[in-house]
């Protein structure tokens, strides 16, 4: 929080009129991204929002703080440079499916193992929007697509085992209509020290439209969504007569009452343990047999690159007595050429 001062979700909204399609999930995304900063409080000149290219990547012409549209992929590189020399920023950093996952996917991986302070936002609508409709990392196999006309051959990445795979400390997911869970996730992003990845599974009206439908349906999504949050029951369904249980090594979906099961069996969620094996199972659960996870599924403390880089930095100086870069490049030999 800044001194006394409150701040609303117009505070850090761009004037200019909003430039994507009518209908898509983007304008929810933007909506709860405003209110998640309102509630934390960080002033929009200590706030920088990066992004890559793609239909999400614009999102920073409709922020009244810092912004930095980039180049495709590098949106990850660019905050960890940017979040090293400038420690008090809050930065968040925008990528879809595309940008993110394929051209980006090396700096992804590394943005995460490295556990820079950033903040990323991934919105996955398994397509490339802005370049009108091909196939993307995510899309599933078999998709049609305008570059994959009789259906890819490909198995799609699942963003969740990349992050874990790059022993990612917080992992957190959400729907674009689920405006009050977005913003509540996104919060807990910012708040967690170190890379934060928040998936919002996002709808493109025009090249992709429904594709989310068999989880994000109204009538459908209490029963194949579970939202997660720590000490908490996992529990399920329309009247919340579900839950989740253990079944040996695996996870198992019940009705609470039935075949012996009781709340008793039912786990409780922790974000927090530093272990990421139920997490990942968590994670992995993708609406079928299992429901979708959403909420923050994983959220563990963990050494800071950016702190880590500084620390190293002042215990260099001290011990070395450098007070600058001159100072240290004139440091041991050196020779003068007449």
């Amino acid at each position: 929080m800044d001194n006394n001062t409150t701040f609303k979700a117009a505070d850090y909204k761009n004037p200019q009129p909003v430039r994507w399609c009518p209908g898509c999930g983007d304008h929810a995304i933007l909506n709860s991204l405003h209110k998640a900063m309102a509630r934390l409080g960080v002033p929009p000149y200590k706030t920088a929002v990066i992004s890559g290219i793609g239909c999400s990547s614009r999102l920073p012409y409709y922020m009244a703080t810092y912004g930095f549209h980039t180049i495709h992929g590098r949106a990850a590189a660019i905050a960890t440079g940017f979040k090293t020399a400038n420690p008090e920023m809050t930065v968040w950093q925008i990528s879809g499916d595309g940008d993110g996952l394929a051209i980006g996917g090396n700096h992804f991986i590394h943005a995460v193992r490295r556990n820079v302070d950033i903040n990323m936002l991934l919105f996955n609508n398994k397509i490339y929007g802005l370049t009108k409709g091909q196939y993307s990392p995510t899309s599933d196999r078999g998709f049609v697509s305008k570059s994959s006309p009789y259906g890819t051959t490909e198995d799609p990445f699942i963003p969740a085992e990349l992050v874990f795979g790059a022993r990612g400390n917080f992992f957190a997911r959400s729907i674009d209509v689920e405006l009050a869970t977005t913003e509540e996730v996104l919060a807990a992003a910012a708040e967690h020290k170190g890379t934060s990845v928040v998936e919002i599974l996002q709808n493109c009206v025009i090249f992709n439209n429904g594709i989310h439908n068999p989880i994000t349906d109204r009538e459908v999504r209490a029963d194949r969504t579970i939202l997660l949050r720590h000490g908490q029951k996992m529990v399920f369904g329309k009247e919340g007569e579900k839950g989740l249980v253990r079944d040996g090594f695996y996870l198992k979906a019940v009705t609470i009452g039935e075949d012996g099961y009781t709340m008793d069996d039912v786990l409780v969620h922790d974000a927090h343990t530093p272990s990421n094996f139920l997490h990942q199972q968590l994670a992995m659960m993708d609406g079928k047999e299992l429901p979708l996870a959403l909420g923050v599924i994983r959220d563990v403390a963990s050494p800071v690159y950016n702190e880590e880089v500084e620390a190293q930095i002042a215990d260099i100086r001290a011990r070395k007595g450098y007070s600058t870069l001159r100072d240290m490049v004139l440091a041991g030999n050196t020779w003068t050429i007449e």
